[in-house]
């Protein structure tokens, strides 16, 4: 395969990435697993967008609220004002008790006075694909400071990546695949993708090499052990999305 030259674009993320905030030491997704984050010494996190019932973009994994709060029932159905009567925090640990699901701006104005850079994966309910990134993505482009690092917009679903493209060209857009699946490059290229996001249990290191020599960044999920990291790291993949940062960073190099 013929090597390419990887294409202008921003500076790379960081080598380790905080998935859903440290999401081993605090819950995930929530402002305390940011913070914690940030304590840790990470410089990026990765979080999750969904829409509310009332086209409020918050910041939340699920599409149904049992597994990381106090309520029931499909996260898209609820309305904003019903989610902030909910805990997020208590079934991670009775320490985090009244830790509520955060809003979009809630977590990019504390990212921004934190001074860390974000991955953020857009999550569409059926249907819902064009809305997410356009509401979501047009409440970031308000709030995110032009002097810090250019958000990283991510998603499985290409229609959310094309209004992207479209909405927000000057933000990278990460493809996420899990493995890498036939016509993969076609699909990147379709939405200009800057990066491809590969669960790292589905990548070989031929497979990074394929990335690599087709021009995008190679970023890869969920990884907590240090000794893969390394093996990750050895193949080329630019950045890993970690629960526990505090592992990867001493190995990290930057």
């Amino acid at each position: 395969m013929t090597v390419t030259t990887m294409p202008p674009g921003p500076p790379a993320p960081a080598r380790v990435i905080a998935h859903r905030g440290a999401s081993a030491s605090a819950p995930e997704n929530t402002l305390a697993a940011f913070r914690r984050a940030h304590e840790l010494g990470a410089r990026w996190v990765e979080f999750d967008v969904r829409l509310t019932a009332d086209d409020r973009p918050v910041v939340f994994h699920d599409d149904r609220l049992e597994r990381t709060t106090d309520g029931s029932g499909a996260l898209a159905d609820t309305p904003l004002a019903a989610l902030g009567e909910l805990d997020a925090g208590e079934w991670f640990d009775p320490a985090f008790a009244g830790e509520l699901v955060p809003t979009l701006e809630e977590v990019l104005d504390l990212l921004a006075e934190m001074d860390m850079g974000a991955n953020i994966e857009l999550k569409p309910d059926p249907g819902r694909e064009a809305d997410v990134a356009a509401i979501s993505l047009e409440v970031a482009r308000g709030l995110w400071p032009e002097t810090a690092p250019p958000l990283l917009v991510s998603s499985f679903a290409p229609e959310s990546l094309a209004v992207a493209r479209d909405l927000t060209p000057q933000w990278p857009r990460g493809l996420l695949l899990g493995a890498l699946i036939d016509g993969w490059s076609d699909m990147a290229a379709a939405v200009d993708a800057w990066s491809v996001h590969c669960d790292a249990a589905l990548l070989n290191a031929r497979g990074a090499a394929e990335v690599l020599d087709a021009g995008y960044r190679v970023m890869v999920y969920t990884v907590n052990d240090p000794g893969r990291a390394a093996n990750l790291w050895d193949w080329g993949v630019d950045s890993i999305m970690t629960d526990r940062p505090e592992a990867l960073l001493p190995l990290a190099g930057a």
